[in-house]
């Protein structure tokens, strides 16, 4: 699984991925991570705001920093 982080690198940008590797901790899975900063990609991954949240290049969230549980209950759907 690739977690992807979607933004230009702005503290809030670290804020959702530290709250990402957060929540693949607690779950157990082993998940490689990527900061994605270019514009032009962000905006055809279809990702209106920033910062976003995207699993193997499928947007899940943006426009916010989610919460560790909050990213927990998107990896529980995802794996589903």
């Amino acid at each position: 699984m690739t977690i992807q982080i979607l933004g230009p690198g702005c503290p809030n940008c670290r804020n959702l991925e530290k709250n990402a590797r957060e929540a693949a901790q607690q779950l157990g899975i082993e998940a490689s991570f990527e900061k994605i900063t270019d514009t032009d990609r962000i905006v055809e991954m279809g990702a209106l705001r920033t910062p976003g949240l995207a699993i193997d290049g499928t947007v899940q969230k943006f426009g916010k920093v989610l919460t560790a549980q909050e990213i927990t209950e998107v990896l529980k759907t995802y794996q589903a």
